[in-house]
């Protein structure tokens, strides 16, 4: 969760939603690391989950990662927990919650529906104050 953090911030340097994402191997090892991205892309789709699990599957040569961990900083949106359940993860970590655009523990809870192909191990709220803050500070800087 640290890179994840780091991630975040360096986003949050750049302009963009101070979100960061990390994927691991089982073994701990880092495929891939992503802050948001989307201003820089002009692209809705360009979360920091999204940029990183791609990267790592790009890295394995596959569309699946089974033995993966996706650590972010912020609880995912339903897109982007649509995504962890595409790419089949093993297990996903996130820092703050998200009462109003997640889509785990809150809205669409994507790994709940009975449409889910795949829903990963969760743990929530891992260094949540931390993430939480930089989304604060971010935001009360654009009021």
């Amino acid at each position: 969760m640290r890179l994840a953090l780091q991630e975040a911030a360096a986003a949050c340097a750049r302009g963009e939603v101070p979100v960061g994402a990390v994927v691991t191997d089982a073994a701990g090892n880092i495929l891939a690391a992503a802050g948001n991205e989307v201003e820089a892309r002009h692209d809705p789709s360009a979360h920091a989950e999204l940029l990183a699990l791609r990267a790592a599957a790009a890295l394995r040569g596959d569309k699946v990662l089974p033995d993966a961990t996706l650590w972010v900083t912020l609880e995912p949106c339903p897109m982007c927990a649509h995504a962890a359940s595409l790419f089949r993860v093993r297990r996903l970590v996130f820092g703050a919650y998200d009462p109003k655009g997640g889509g785990v523990e809150h809205g669409a809870r994507v790994f709940g529906q009975p449409t889910c192909h795949h829903a990963p191990e969760v743990v929530g709220g891992v260094r949540e104050t931390e993430a939480a803050a930089l989304l604060r500070g971010f935001f009360a800087e654009r009021r």
